[in-house]
Parts: C-alpha cells; sequence; structure tokens
C-alpha cells in the first residue's frame, strides 16, 4: 500500500511541476516583454532562481539532517542532469539558439566555479563557513554583472518577435508567483516519494542524491526548458540552465556551507569533472554555431547514458 501511495504522490508532483513550470514561463517572458527586459536576462535570473528553490530547499534540509552526500549530490547530479538530459531533451524538440554573452561569459564561469568548488571541496574534505562566504561573493559579483547586461541591454530580446495580447502586471505576478509555489510544491512531494521509493530498493544515500534527488530537484528546470524552447522562448531555456548551474554552486552551497560544513566525499571528484566536462562540451558545441541542435541534444542524451551506467556500476 506504502508503494501505491508513493507512486500516487509522484505523479501528483510530477503534475505540479508541469502547470506551475508553464505559469511560470508565461509570467516571466511577460514581465521581459512589459518592462523591455531581455529574455536572455528573465532566464537567467528569475526563472533560473525560481526552478532552482528546490536544490536549494532540499541541499539546506539535507545538510542540517546531517545528509551531506544528498547535499553535494544534489548540486553535482542536478547540474551534470541540467546539462546532459535537460538541454539534450530540449534541443532535440527544437533548436536552442544561444547568445553571444552565454558563450563568452557565462557558460566559462560555469566552468570555472566548478573547479573552484572540486578544488574547495577537496582540499580539506569539507566546504567550511569562510569557503561559503567565498561563494557567497563570488555570487553577489554574479548578480551584480547580471544587473549590468540588464542595464546595457534594456531595449534587446523580444523586440523582434510576433507581438502577444499584452496581459495585465498582476495576472504576469500572480502567474510567477503561485507558478513558483507549484515548482516548490511539487518537486518537494515528488523527491520525498522518488526517495521513499529508492530507499525500499535499498538504494545508497549517495546514489539517491545524484539520481532521484538530483532529478526531482531539476524537473522544474526540465518542464520550464522545453516549455519555453517550445513557446520561441529559446534564451529563457539557455538562460534557465546557466544560470540554474550558477545559482547551484554559489547560492545553494554556499549557503549551505554558512549554516553548516558541508562535507565533500573524495569519490564527488568524478561527479564534479563530469559536471565541468558537460559544459566544456556545451561551450564546444555552440562556440562556432552559436546554437543546440538535435545532433548535439542527441551527444546530451548519450553522454548522461553513459554517466548513469558509471553511477550503476561504481
Amino acid at each position: 500500500m506504502n508503494l501505491i501511495l508513493q507512486l500516487i504522490l509522484l505523479v501528483l508532483g510530477f503534475t505540479m511541476l508541469v502547470k506551475g513550470a508553464d505559469w511560470f514561463v508565461e509570467g516571466a517572458s511577460g514581465l521581459a516583454e512589459k518592462f523591455g527586459i531581455p529574455q536572455l536576462v528573465i532566464g537567467l535570473t528569475i526563472v533560473a532562481m525560481g526552478t532552482s528553490m528546490p536544490e536549494a530547499a532540499v541541499s539546506i534540509a539535507a545538510a542540517l539532517k546531517g545528509s551531506a552526500d544528498i547535499t553535494i549530490g544534489n548540486v553535482l547530479g542536478s547540474n551534470i542532469l541540467n546539462v546532459f538530459l535537460i538541454l539534450g531533451l530540449t534541443s532535440v524538440v527544437t533548436k536552442v539558439a544561444v547568445g553571444e554573452s552565454t558563450i563568452k561569459y557565462e557558460i566559462p564561469f560555469v566552468i570555472l566555479i566548478t573547479v573552484i568548488m572540486m578544488i574547495l571541496g577537496n582540499t580539506d574534505g569539507e566546504i567550511a563557513f569562510a569557503e561559503g562566504v567565498s561563494l557567497w561573493i563570488l555570487f553577489l559579483g554574479y548578480l551584480a554583472y547580471l544587473l549590468k547586461m540588464a542595464l546595457d541591454n534594456k531595449t534587446g530580446g523580444s523586440e523582434e518577435e510576433a507581438p502577444e495580447e499584452e496581459k495585465p502586471l498582476w495576472k504576469l505576478l500572480v502567474g510567477i508567483v503561485v507558478g513558483a509555489a507549484c515548482i516548490v510544491l511539487g518537486s518537494d512531494i515528488s523527491v520525498d516519494a522518488a526517495s521513499e521509493i529508492a530507499r525500499m530498493f535499498g538504494l545508497s544515500e549517495r546514489m539517491i542524491g545524484l539520481t532521484i534527488v538530483a532529478f526531482g530537484t531539476s524537473l522544474p528546470e526540465l518542464v520550464t526548458s522545453v516549455a519555453a524552447a517550445t513557446k520561441g522562448k529559446a534564451d529563457i531555456a539557455i538562460g534557465n540552465i546557466v544560470g540554474s548551474n550558477i545559482f547551484n554552486i554559489l547560492f545553494v552551497v554556499g549557503t549551505t556551507a554558512l549554516v553548516t560544513p558541508v562535507a565533500y566525499a573524495s569519490n564527488f571528484i568524478i561527479d564534479s569533472i563530469v559536471s565541468a566536462v558537460s559544459c566544456c562540451l556545451l561551450w564546444l558545441f555552440v562556440s562556432k554555431k552559436k546554437h543546440l541542435d538535435r545532433k548535439d541534444g542527441i551527444m546530451f542524451l548519450v553522454g548522461y547514458a553513459v554517466y548513469f551506467v558509471y553511477l550503476l556500476i561504481g
């Protein structure tokens, strides 16, 4: 009976995620159009942070409960999933254009901070308070960069698109708030149910963190990115993934380290390398042609399949 209950909760959580992401994208893109904010900036900020709320909540809660393997595993697993699985699926569905600033600055920045987190964690086996402060300083610098980009490109983004029926501001804000609430609550229900099911089948905490919890907390990014891409909001799709990866490392790990030291097990080095390699491949694919296509998406999906097999046999 417990298994059936958990499966029902899993489906309920997924349903809330899908609807919540749809409302969230509609509200965020409408807000961007109303105020002349580039779609990429909206993707890198509101959408990225909104869809990363589950990672933040799960990681901080896990750290406080002493489940550090879930904390780091969740962040690394989510970042790998974001690139290999989510961008892979999104680019199989539709071509994903990638902006110049994303190629020049944001993707290299993700690679850099992934390596920094690996070095910080591997130095003494944990990410402590001082290291959390350093991650937060980088996060504040990233926010300053986004603010500058928004001011420099205030008229960019959505003007070339066909005009849509403009919704009142209050409806857009309600869509963002209600959508974000459904995303967080749906993710929470999904993760709890999936973790319970995984434990019934005897999976380890590290495996749960890198797969079940990572997938559950990455579901918002998945449904949001696919929804954004299919609605012609490709900048939101790519911004959401890159922004979420940055947010996961700097804010989620940084904030968790401020609350309590986060243990970094030696076997997370491989996962950190895979995360960095996934971003390097993304950078390589988009550097010349400025977009991801179906062939790239298939290669990403194959990459995740190989990584998943490693987790199963490792």
